[in-house]
């Protein structure tokens, strides 16, 4: 089965205590089963669709309550060589730009991983707790907990067919209090095979403190799919 990069996710992300090693062909019940949503995210040759050179861009957008927002760009390039593709993401631009590594013979679209290993480290700055942690609680959460549903988006002026993933990692974590305010982080990933490389937005948010729904969240980011071009 296709994965996003076979080194990658060996990295920093998928990195898991010695507890969790295995997760993966675990599943949430013992058999040796991926979960639909691990093989969404992650088994999936997102970037089959892509033909090099091509240049995907996203649009970011940060709000929320807690701290000042910002908008940025995100751009994933996919080059030809030796026969496979390379894939090479720049996160953000100037001071806020995020080291992504190359990807050789890439499949599965990088800017999932970038997006997450981001998520895992603003989430140590904003509770000051440990990384693997984190990257712990969202692997388990997608292994175990995850729903998946299905659902349409517009792109490109047509109206498609995605699946959308829905995770709250931390809410039933036995560590939950530690972080505070930020256990009711909610991820939501929108994916379609038939956008160019199959990622259309990934979002994150924490609602409001006081749990109105007509209050702004806590916080909330966004990453979009915005166009492909070809050099």
């Amino acid at each position: 089965m296709p994965c996003i990069a076979p080194a990658l996710l060996r990295g920093a992300f998928l990195a898991l205590a010695a507890t969790t090693a295995g997760l993966a062909t675990s599943g949430a019940s013992g058999q040796d089963t991926i979960s639909e949503a691990e093989t969404l995210l992650f088994q999936t040759d997102h970037l089959k669709n892509v033909a090099p050179p091509a240049t995907l861009s996203y649009a970011f957008r940060k709000t929320g309550s807690a701290e000042t927002g910002f908008d940025d760009t995100v751009e994933l390039r996919v080059r030809a060589r030796d026969g496979a593709k390379h894939a090479s993401v720049s996160f953000f631009r100037a001071e806020r730009k995020t080291a992504c590594p190359e990807v050789t013979r890439a499949e599965g679209n990088p800017v999932l991983l970038c997006f997450l290993e981001r998520d895992v480290r603003e989430m140590e700055r904003l509770t000051g707790g440990k990384s693997a942690y984190f990257r712990r609680a969202i692997r388990l959460a997608l292994a175990r907990s995850a729903k998946v549903a299905r659902t349409r988006l517009s792109f490109g002026g047509r109206e498609l067919a995605a699946r959308e993933i829905t995770v709250t990692p931390y809410a039933e974590d036995p560590l939950k209090d530690r972080i505070g305010k930020y256990a009711s982080k909610t991820y939501v990933f929108t994916l379609s095979a038939a956008v160019p490389g199959g990622v259309h937005s990934m979002r994150t948010f924490v609602p409001s403190p006081d749990g109105t729904s007509n209050e702004a969240p806590l916080l909330e980011e966004r990453l979009t799919l915005v166009g492909r071009r070809s050099p």
